[in-house]
């Protein structure tokens, strides 16, 4: 699982990928990914601030439970 320093920092690569209308990028293997169409880039983008977004959620440290009795 990538940290989400990796996250943020792929995201970027994405996005310049994005910008200059480019399909192929490097990850950070050196490995060059390429993409089918711009909407398939963006689809992993989207994706991506997904993933993004429910790591930079925290999680929640206790539940509370109200309970009651019904008479």
């Amino acid at each position: 699982m990538a940290t989400l320093i990796e996250l943020q920092a792929y995201k970027g690569r994405l996005e310049r990928a994005v910008y200059s209308g480019s399909r192929r990028l490097r990850d950070q293997n050196g490995e060059e990914i390429e993409f089918r169409s711009q909407s398939e880039l963006k689809s992993a983008l989207a994706a991506l601030d997904r993933e993004i977004s429910n790591l930079s959620q925290p999680s929640p440290q206790a539940v509370r439970f109200n309970t009651s009795k019904g008479l």
